[in-house]
């Protein structure tokens, strides 16, 4: 069973930068596809970016692509979202989870994390 802890989110200026980090335990990491998701406030959760389960494939929601960069790190089972240029819509929880199927085809989303908080303001 994999567990996911999120961290690196906190209070930036718009323009500015985050890296955020999903650390894993348990077994299976290499075979999963991971997602990062976030839920602003009011609004319903939404996937932000997708990664393959060995990395090589990727895909962002259009409102981040060019400015979010997924990678991974299956020896040390971590996912990380470089994030470059926020603005105060990207404001919220993000989350990380397993993306059963694949990114193009998922069929569900499983193993929450706790949420790391990004809030963008001047």
């Amino acid at each position: 069973q994999l567990q996911f802890v999120e961290s690196g989110g906190g209070l930036v200026q718009p323009g500015g930068s985050l890296t955020l980090s999903c650390a894993a335990s348990g077994f299976n990491f290499v075979l999963n596809a991971i997602g990062w998701f976030r839920q602003a406030p009011g609004k319903e959760r939404e996937r932000v970016s997708c990664i393959s389960s060995r990395g090589q494939s990727t895909d962002y929601k259009d409102s981040v692509k060019g400015r979010f960069t997924i990678s991974r790190d299956n020896a040390k089972k971590t996912v990380y979202l470089q994030m470059n240029g926020l603005k105060p819509n990207d404001t919220g929880v993000y989350y990380c989870a397993v993306v059963r199927g694949s990114c193009t085809m998922p069929i569900g989303m499983s193993n929450w994390g706790e949420g790391t908080p990004v809030t963008v303001s001047s």
